[in-house]
């Protein structure tokens, strides 16, 4: 079978709410990454066979396919088309993982993979609130078949993270001080670089926003969450805007456009879980993937998994005895935000550089979807 090769990865610094990036349409935001991606490449425009760019909440400005809105809005070839796909949190990520498989099967051999995410301008969950005019109050519960089989009370992220830090015992203090590690380890790789390589920046904006100089006294001066006693905003992702993209590739395209490789895709699969309890995909869809791959977790130099919650990589820590300390060596979404659509090649740009970095072989990259849902990659540098 074909190979699929990652020859590029870059993203836009995460701009916190309201900050340096909130004024950006889009489609101007998902074209900064790709247009900066085909100019530093040896590919002819019309030569890319496919975009396709992970986003949620697709309304307004992010609705029209912002994939093909995208590549057009960066002045690039009519010619070249792009989709736009929903697996929630892990979309950039599944992105990846159709470019690969559209590569692997002989069927294309250049293309791009990225999502974009304006949360600024179309907040969290914009996609179910702004159905409440047409007479929808949530997705579910209008559909007789999952009232009769999961009830009348919509799953949402916050429910299902308090009672993940139930079920394992995690105390809201514990949480805390996971998430000030996440802020420190992201303030230390800036003030070292380590993100220097992979931020394209942008309207000024030429670092990450959202990390921030915390106390675990901060921390526990925080109102709860909706009612969840052991959740505040210092123990959640952060809500942000950002862009991010990958350039993958097959064979036949390193020879042709004298391209150098710099990581090729080892193993992808996706699998799900109770979408009630939503976040705990990560731990069966690693052991999963480790099975399918033929891999032990100890063969994995390091490890990206999306800290939507503390809670969720806490219990994936907990669950699989992998290294904290290998695990969201830079920091996580706590401190690094949470740009849905566009966190799963973001965060697959910075578990690559850091490959690099570190002169390791292998990284894995999991995260929790909406639907208990959780897409997990294994890359490989060449």
């Amino acid at each position: 079978m074909t190979e699929a090769y990652i020859v590029d990865a870059g993203r836009t610094p995460t701009g916190r709410r309201k900050g340096g990036l909130s004024h950006v349409h889009g489609a101007d935001l998902g074209a900064h990454v790709i247009k900066d991606m085909v100019v530093r490449n040896n590919i002819p425009d019309v030569d890319y066979d496919d975009v396709i760019f992970g986003c949620v909440d697709t309304v307004g400005p992010l609705a029209g396919d912002i994939a093909r809105t995208c590549w057009l809005a960066a002045g690039l070839s009519d010619e070249v088309p792009g989709t736009t796909i929903d697996r929630q949190c892990g979309s950039s990520q599944q992105a990846v993982h159709f470019a690969a498989q559209a590569i692997m099967s002989g069927c294309m051999d250049v293309v791009l993979a990225g999502g974009v995410q304006t949360m600024t301008q179309i907040p969290i969950s914009s996609a179910m609130t702004l159905a409440g005019e047409l007479g929808f109050t949530d997705p579910f519960t209008g559909s007789e078949g999952w009232v009769e089989r999961y009830g009348k009370k919509p799953p949402t992220q916050f429910h299902s993270a308090q009672m993940i830090a139930d079920k394992w015992g995690f105390s809201r203090t514990e949480l805390e001080v996971y998430s000030l590690e996440s802020h420190t380890r992201a303030l230390q790789a800036i003030k070292e670089g380590r993100f220097d390589k992979e931020i394209i920046p942008m309207a000024g904006v030429t670092m990450d926003e959202t990390p921030r100089e915390s106390t675990l006294e901060k921390m526990a001066s925080l109102d709860d969450l909706f009612g969840c006693d052991k959740l505040t905003a210092a123990v959640s992702s952060q809500t942000c805007d950002a862009a991010s993209a990958m350039l993958i590739v097959s064979e036949a395209a390193l020879k042709k456009y004298n391209l150098t490789p710099r990581a090729k895709i080892r193993h992808m699969s996706v699998r799900a879980d109770d979408p009630i309890w939503m976040l705990t995909a990560p731990i069966s869809a690693t052991e999963f993937a480790m099975k399918k791959a033929g891999m032990q977790l100890s063969d994995i130099d390091l490890v990206e998994i999306n800290e939507a919650f503390a809670c969720v990589a806490m219990a994936w820590l907990a669950e699989t005895g992998y290294s904290h300390e290998q695990t969201n060596v830079n920091g996580g979404a706590i401190a690094l935000g949470h740009p849905l659509g566009a966190t799963g090649t973001k965060l697959m740009t910075t578990l690559l550089h850091e490959m690099e970095r570190q002169d390791k072989t292998l990284g894995l990259q999991t995260m929790c979807e909406g639907g208990g849902q959780a897409n997990v990659t294994i890359i490989e540098r060449v």
